[in-house]
């Protein structure tokens, strides 16, 4: 399916500077529509998500049926076994005991002068998190829901809302609410797209605004996000799915090329990328892409995700493909080697590392227990995986003694006249 290309090639050379320097290219008519959506949200509040809805996604909505109930929620566990209970429970205990680990103190210091100097590390008072429908909700996205919502529970948020579109007839998945009560969300409610994240960012008569907004979405909500990061904080703008798998010899190329599709099935623009030391091996994962392909429910989804933006690199050496690795800077990257421990030092830019060949991407995403919502398009190169961090802000403690005001008074009252601030410096003069 992919031609087999050498890092010395200069195919291989531009490809690998065009991933490096990668963009998530948005065009005006589309940013238009969506400042027009939220304008509209901000103007018209629950008006504006019931006009939306009737038109993209249930024509029998209406005011009364943006929150999920309680009691929905309770007659959602009717419809899920005890099987799918038990692996959510499972998952959201491993995402939480990783994400325990990431919660980060207040602190104080104190100097010899009597003065006091700290930081408070406090929650946001609510989150909202996106999820999408997922084909109508035929195929709800549990996942994302214990992803978005444990790490906002660990940092101590009050009030976590969910927002997800409704399918025909206002439904939402069962999976999907009875996955949000397990993870600990307090609200849900029926809407989508551009207009959710207007409700989440500005509020309506029904749902109360939000102060950070997370989760995946289409290009109408990573839009959004955009749009809205300043008014409340965002978890990223992210791009497509990406994954890059760097191999020796050693692994069944029936494993890489599975991996790769896992990514590939994503999106037409997911970006699959197989950087390894061995031409024998390139070979045989190109057989078996071919055949595995031919496989998958989304296969024409995977296949022109392969031809547009997949390839295949073979390298004189590891250190060669860690370089290539940290110049793109993949969202996931999985070392399939015989010793990847060893690899890992040379490894600076990725979203997240799996190491060795019985660690493909999927456990992360599902159930390992680090977050599965990671920097795309190079941004690993400067950002991180969603965290408990990204609910949680920090306050400054100052507090100075009568000794360390006259310590420091006259040199503040020198900067200040330096920079032309007057009142900064009689701040200072009135106490001295």
């Amino acid at each position: 399916m992919l031609p087999v290309i050498s890092a010395n090639s200069q195919e291989s050379r531009d490809l690998v500077r065009a991933l490096s320097t990668r963009r998530f290219d948005i065009s005006s008519p589309q940013e238009d529509a969506v400042r027009e959506i939220l304008e509209a949200v901000r103007d018209r509040g629950d008006a504006a998500i019931v006009d939306y809805t009737r038109k993209f996604d249930s024509k029998e909505f209406s005011t009364e049926a943006i929150p999920v109930s309680k009691d929905e929620i309770k007659q959602a566990y009717a419809h899920v076994d005890d099987k799918f209970l038990s692996i959510i429970r499972t998952a959201i205990a491993n995402v939480h005991e990783f994400h325990s680990r990431q919660l980060p103190n207040s602190w104080f210091m104190t100097r010899k002068d009597g003065s006091v100097l700290g930081q408070a590390v406090t929650p946001v008072d609510a989150a909202g998190l996106y999820v999408p429908g997922g084909t109508g909700g035929s195929t709800p996205l549990v996942s994302s829901v214990i992803m978005n919502s444990v790490p906002a529970q660990i940092a101590g948020v009050e009030r976590i809302v969910l927002a997800t579109p409704p399918g025909p007839g206002n439904r939402v998945s069962p999976h999907l609410l009875v996955t949000a009560a397990e993870a600990g969300v307090h609200e849900i409610y029926r809407m989508g797209s551009a207009w959710a994240i207007g409700a989440l960012v500005f509020g309506t008569e029904t749902v109360q605004p939000v102060n950070v907004v997370v989760g995946p979405g289409n290009i109408f909500v990573t839009l959004a996000k955009k749009l809205v990061a300043g008014m409340v904080g965002i978890d990223m703008v992210a791009g497509p799915s990406e994954v890059l798998v760097v191999a020796d010899d050693t692994p069944e190329p029936r494993h890489v090329a599975a991996d790769l599709l896992s990514q590939a099935e994503h999106d037409p623009m997911a970006t699959a990328i197989l950087v390894t030391t061995s031409e024998k091996l390139a070979g045989r994962v190109d057989a078996a892409l071919d055949e595995l392909t031919a496989t998958l429910e989304r296969s024409e989804i995977a296949k022109k995700s392969l031809e547009d933006n997949g390839a295949l690199i073979v390298v004189q050496d590891l250190a060669t493909a860690a370089e290539i690795v940290n110049s793109i800077g993949p969202e996931h990257l999985e070392l399939a080697v015989k010793e990847p421990w060893g690899l890992l030092p040379m490894i600076k830019n990725a979203g997240a590392i799996f190491m060795g060949e019985y660690t493909p991407e999927p456990v992360g995403d599902y159930i390992a227990g680090p977050n599965h919502v990671l920097p795309t398009m190079g941004t690993a190169k400067f950002a991180s995986a969603l965290s408990v961090e990204t609910f949680l802000k920090r306050s400054s403690i100052i507090s100075y003694s009568r000794q360390a005001f006259d310590r420091d008074a006259e040199d503040v009252i020198r900067l200040a006249e330096i920079e032309g601030l007057t009142a900064h410096a009689l701040s200072i003069k009135v106490r001295c």
